[in-house]
């Protein structure tokens, strides 16, 4: 009896044994055959477009012409921008004698986190450019509205903008004993380095008469015989951006809140402040920025007479500092 149970329970055995290794093969073959599909489909999308492929590579082509449009959109806008900031820069702007407009970092780049949503994708070259372009066109709108703006302003104030800008000689040339130190920078003689010069050095003599270059008010009046700055010196405030400074005088002749005129006498030229020999130091400031006083002096002077004067200009030094 025992030896009956015992073949039975061979054959059970055998059985299961069987089922197990059919199990395995079809699993083997179910795996095999996953496999040579996934290698067939590899190569078939290697080598043929699927129609997923075609719509992908369709939007992709798609959007890639949207961008190029945009750019040229863009490119065409700047152009047109470009063209009026010619018109202002060189016809507007001479017609006010005015200087172009510029506002401090306008330019500057931005941070690169401005740009971090957009990195990372296979379109972030071309989408990252376009937005940079994009961000120069509105940097470059922002600055035209506003100098547009400003020059709608001088059109109504054009006949006292005339009389306000800084436009004539402050010293007579004839009085002036040696050539213009210049403005810009130039190698100091006692320092040996290049150090920035705010305005222009006229040189002449202890009491030569300054005058006001343009109509203003006197913002500061300062007498000092101090070895140091400036010295004694007058600072007008003329409207519309500009200011013009006198500088190293010797003696006053307004005060401060007194309105100028063009041509009025305003002081006496002198050796004070930071001076080595008698002479004036002239500024003008525009929209808080030293520009070259040189460019301001009659502005209908001939090209000849602007290379003359250009010829008489060198890096001389009237002042310790």
């Amino acid at each position: 009896m025992s030896k009956k149970k015992e073949i039975k329970r061979v054959k059970n055995e055998e059985k299961s044994l069987i089922h197990r290794l059919r199990s395995y093969r079809l699993t083997r073959n179910l795996i095999i055959g996953f496999i040579l599909v996934s290698i067939v489909n590899l190569i078939f999308s290697s080598l043929f477009y699927t129609p997923k492929m075609f719509r992908m590579a369709d939007e992709s082509r798609d959007l890639k012409l949207k961008y190029e449009v945009l750019k040229n959109r863009i490119r065409t806008s700047q152009s047109k921008l470009n063209q009026i900031k010619h018109r202002d820069n060189y016809v507007y702007r001479p017609l006010f004698s005015t200087d172009t407009l510029s506002i401090e970092g306008i330019y500057d780049p931005y941070e690169e986190e401005k740009y971090a949503d957009i990195n990372g994708g296979s379109y972030t070259p071309t989408i990252r450019a376009t937005w940079e372009e994009i961000d120069q066109l509105a940097r470059s709108l922002y600055l035209q509205s506003k100098s547009l703006d400003e020059l709608q302003q001088l059109s109504k104030d054009k006949e006292k903008f005339s009389t306000a800008i800084p436009a004539i000689w402050p010293i007579d040339r004839s009085k002036m004993r040696n050539k213009i130190g210049a403005f810009g920078y130039r190698m100091h003689p006692v320092y040996r380095r290049w150090k920035f010069h705010s305005g222009v050095d006229m040189p002449g003599r202890i009491g030569d008469p300054v005058y006001a270059t343009g109509d203003g008010v006197v913002e500061l009046v300062e007498r000092s015989r101090a070895r140091h700055g400036y010295g004694t010196q007058i600072l007008i405030n003329h409207g519309f951006g500009y200011k013009t400074r006198y500088a190293h005088l010797n003696k006053l002749h307004v005060a401060k809140g007194d309105t100028i005129t063009r041509g009025q006498l305003i002081g006496d030229m002198g050796n004070t402040g930071v001076s080595t020999s008698p002479h004036l130091h002239y500024e003008v400031i525009y929209k808080r920025s030293h520009v070259n006083p040189i460019n301001y002096f009659d502005r209908n002077m001939s090209a000849e007479a602007y290379k003359s004067l250009m010829n008489q200009i060198q890096e001389a030094n009237y002042e310790a500092e």
